[in-house]
């Protein structure tokens, strides 16, 4: 990132081969809607070629870029809420969502994707940010504009929402 800031119009081709993977993963399991991760992906690094420029050296570009991401689902979302726009896909037709590691052994894969994808947003988007992605508190909370405390008690909510409806899931 600090490369493609400096001018280097090649960084960005790296910075997009880097990035461009997990943040679709991202978008995908906040829209459930293959289609629509992409077009949000080409927005998000649309938007990162705009605002380069604003990218501070001393935060991290991976949760720069995945604020923007979050960002651009946001305005997407409401723009989509203003026209109506409901586009539900048939279960089978969900796409996989990323499961935390942790989660995976507390039951199948499927029970897990589906339980994940009952979450709010706002608690699926700090699991997956921490716990898939990898980011830190810190990063969750400046990629989703809250503080440090809010990304911490946002995931360990989602937890403990995930092993309830997966408590209740097996022993169906």
């Amino acid at each position: 990132m600090a490369a493609y800031q400096a001018g280097d119009e090649s960084a960005f081709e790296r910075l997009y081969a880097a990035l461009a993977g997990p943040v679709r993963a991202y978008l995908l399991s906040l829209t459930r809607n293959p289609a629509r991760a992409d077009d949000l992906l080409q927005e998000t690094f649309f938007h990162v070629h705009r605002a380069r420029r604003t990218w501070d050296p001393a935060r991290s570009a991976r949760a720069w870029v995945y604020a923007i991401a979050h960002n651009v689902f946001l305005m997407a979302y409401r723009s989509d809420r203003r026209r109506g726009r409901h586009e539900e896909l048939p279960a089978d037709e969900l796409p996989e969502l990323p499961v935390p590691a942790e989660a995976e052994s507390l039951a199948t894969r499927d029970l897990v994707s589906r339980a994940l994808g009952s979450l709010p947003v706002d608690r699926r988007e700090a699991v997956l940010l921490h716990h898939v992605e990898g980011l830190s508190f810190q990063e969750v909370g400046a990629a989703l504009g809250i503080t440090t405390m809010a990304a911490k008690l946002r995931s360990h909510r989602a937890m403990g929402q995930l092993r309830a409806l997966l408590g209740k899931e097996t022993a169906r």
